[in-house]
């Protein structure tokens, strides 16, 4: 007690009731902190309790989530036509471990999208993704679109994506999901997408850039490029510059771009520290298929680092992700070998 005297903390009635200077606030996803206005500053835990919390449940009826232009989240309760900082579901707070929350505590390797997703809205949402008529863009597809979000399944063979639609709305059939066709090994048919996908005039909330090859033998494009570089880097670069207009009309708005651990397994620079374009689309005679594969997805990394960087102050954000160490999907087909590993693997590594 002496302590809380000395801080200015006894002069309340109740455990969790604040002192004066201290508003209770929510984060966008549910974490309750404290702002501190006297000293100008917040933290995690409760001033006087040192509990964490979150808020439980979803928003009474009627009311919706917003952000304003500084980020801070408010809410506004439609049927009494009114707005408010204050999270009406602060009344219902549950306890949390008293670990600091971050993503990487409430995730892991184990967890699910339709885990991550559970709870959200994306009613209003348009998403597309790159390659999703299996795999890990078909679990990506099907998991915003199971969440209200109208999605396009981006894919070269239209039978297969026609196939992911119906398996979509097998599960809801109120799913707003619908393919088009991208062949990211042709950059007129990238081109052709996004005047198709405009011609939509819809928004474009979230891309995510997900197709890609592996393990190809050498080949050209009918663009004359290596096809693992098109497909992987390339073509998904071409289609983001094409819809960058429609993204930065959209924002906020979000470019993930799957990428892969292995991109730290090679380099594209030559031996004076100078970009080696001939490294990036390289000729039969110096082709390996697993360097192609690592050199693009280093591509990826750098392509959507320097897309944050400009993009992010007109309200897009740009991500890379590492999905998994050899998941079990169709990337692998080309090669029995690579088939091998991938099934030696499948039961220590996560499943789609």
């Amino acid at each position: 007690m002496a302590a809380l005297r000395y801080a200015g903390l006894d002069d309340t009635d109740s455990e969790d009731e604040l002192p004066p200077g201290w508003e209770e606030r929510t984060t966008k996803d549910g974490w309750v902190y404290y702002a501190n206005h006297t000293e100008e500053k917040t933290q995690w835990e409760h001033p006087k309790t040192g509990k964490r919390k979150r808020v439980a449940g979803d928003l009474p009826y009627g009311w919706e989530q917003e952000t304003d232009e500084n980020g801070q989240v408010f809410f506004v309760d439609h049927i009494n036509k009114r707005t408010t900082y204050l999270d009406p579901r602060l009344a219902f707070t549950v306890d949390d471990n008293p670990t600091k929350p971050t993503s990487r505590q409430r995730y892991d390797g184990s967890t699910t999208a339709m885990e991550i997703l559970q709870g959200r809205d994306f009613s209003g949402k348009v998403v597309v993704v790159t390659g999703a008529n299996s795999g890990i863009g078909f679990e990506t597809a099907k998991s915003f679109a199971l969440h209200g979000a109208h999605v396009i399944l981006a894919c070269r063979n239209m039978a297969r994506a026609s196939e992911a639609v119906s398996r979509i709305l097998e599960e809801w059939h109120k799913a707003k999901v619908e393919a088009m066709t991208l062949d990211l090994a042709l950059l007129r048919s990238v081109q052709h997408f996004a005047e198709a996908f405009k011609a939509k005039n819809v928004s474009l909330h979230v891309l995510v850039c997900n197709a890609a090859a592996f393990a190809l033998p050498w080949s050209l494009t009918k663009d004359g490029l290596e096809t693992t570089f098109q497909v992987n880097h390339l073509g998904h670069f071409y289609l983001v510059q094409l819809l960058q207009d429609v993204l930065c009309r959209s924002a906020p708005a979000r470019v993930v771009v799957v990428s892969s651990e292995s991109h730290r397994f090679t380099d594209i620079n030559d031996s004076s520290g100078k970009l080696d374009f001939s490294r990036l689309s390289p000729s039969q005679g110096e082709y390996w298929a697993m360097l192609a594969y690592n050199r693009s997805k280093l591509c990826n990394i750098l392509f959507s680092n320097e897309l944050h960087r400009r993009l992010s102050p007109r309200g897009v954000t740009s991500n890379a992700v590492h999905p998994g160490n050899m998941m079990y999907s169709s990337i692998h087909r080309h090669w029995w070998v690579y088939t091998l590993l991938f099934t030696l693997a499948r039961p220590f590594t996560k499943s789609m």
